[in-house]
């Protein structure tokens, strides 16, 4: 899809000149000598083929002709708004918080800084969901609000933003494959401010450790079988076989039980299916919220038929959780999938790196 993209790109429009991206399948960017234009796919799980482009034009320059539906944003942007916590990684790696000015779920977030910001009213707490404001974000006069969508209208904030006309960029770094693919959005992020050299770098090592920790869980003897999550409201979504997380653990030498399945999103089971299935896998991953084996139970004694709860092998990523829930696997986590891969090793072969300190994950006692 990338590489027809960029072909389709060099001979329909021959001004833009597209830059090239390593991991990241859901955004690319093109440059002209008048302005920028990023295009984003895939947004949610059925988008289909449905593309948005984002044309972000220096401030005080003519707005150039540009593709039917394209989002104007003037740059670089000097006041931003996030929808989501997960964009306080990119803020925080390149140091954007000059420019932020609202912050959704902000009782979720890890970022001391953010909370600084709320504190010291240099940045307003933003309602999302069904009680967002409208009125109250065109107040805030954000250059750019950056958010992400399910697909679900009942949900989604952003067309009502959109029909006011708020310069929002809706993001699709969560469907991507690849966990250093969800990193490579600081480059998106990056655009909106010209910090393109910086971003770049910030990634490749990232990247290097990354790949380097790869390389050491490549050759195992043994893959040990692994599950993840949790039932919630009684439907257990365990991640796709092409999702990130899915990625991860074969990163991490482990074998994963519904790798065979072509989502990139969570597929919805029965609690008796999953048994089935993983009764005699060798680690459970990622149980949601639960931070202890009683918890567990407590929520469904049907879990200890499972044979990894039996032998203790049950670990969560719930060392880095503030007093409200907010996890920060979902903020320092995504921007640095390195430290997530180095503890998925830790637990799956723990021999690899003897000297490892958990980061995100703890075996729930």
């Amino acid at each position: 899809m990338k590489a027809l993209y960029f072909f389709i790109l060099s001979f329909a429009c021959a001004a833009l000149t597209a830059s090239e991206l390593r991991y990241a399948q859901n955004f690319f960017i093109a440059d002209s000598e008048t302005h920028r234009e990023i295009t984003v796919r895939n947004t949610w799980v059925g988008a289909g083929d449905h593309e948005q482009v984002y044309a972000l034009v220096p401030r005080g320059e003519d707005v150039p002709d540009l593709p039917k539906g394209a989002v104007v944003v003037r740059t670089p942007v000097k006041r931003l708004a996030i929808m989501s916590t997960v964009f306080l990684g990119p803020i925080r790696d390149l140091d954007l918080y000059d420019s932020l000015i609202g912050i959704a779920y902000i009782d979720y977030a890890n970022d001391p800084r953010a909370h600084e910001l709320v504190e010291s009213g240099a940045a307003k707490p933003i309602q999302s969901g069904t009680g967002m404001d409208v009125e109250s974000m065109l107040m805030l006069q954000p250059d750019l609000i950056l958010t992400s969508t399910t697909g679900n209208p009942t949900f989604d904030v952003h067309p009502q933003m959109v029909r006011a006309g708020l310069p929002v960029a809706v993001t699709a770094a969560y469907m991507e494959q690849h966990p250093l693919a969800r990193t490579e959005w600081i480059k998106f992020v990056a655009a909106f401010y010209g910090k393109d050299e910086e971003a770049e770098e910030i990634f490749d090592g990232i990247a290097k450790r990354y790949e380097s920790l790869v390389a050491t869980a490549k050759n195992v003897k043994h893959r040990p079988s692994v599950f993840s999550s949790a039932p919630y409201s009684g439907v257990w979504h365990v991640p796709g076989g092409m999702s990130y997380s899915a990625t991860a653990f074969r990163h991490a030498g482990a074998d994963y039980l519904w790798s065979d399945t072509e989502s990139t999103g969570g597929i919805p089971l029965d609690t008796e299916v999953v048994l089935q299935r993983a009764g005699e896998a060798d680690f459970w991953l990622n149980p949601s919220h639960y931070a202890s084996i009683r918890a567990l139970l407590a929520a469904d004694n049907r879990f200890a038929a499972f044979e990894a709860l039996q032998k203790g092998r049950v670990y969560n990523n719930t060392v880095r959780v503030n007093a409200n829930g907010g996890n920060d696997i979902f903020e320092r986590g995504v921007s640095h999938p390195d430290e997530v891969l180095a503890d998925l090793i830790k637990v799956f072969h723990p021999e690899l790196l003897p000297d490892h300190e958990f980061v995100f994950y703890e075996k729930l006692k």
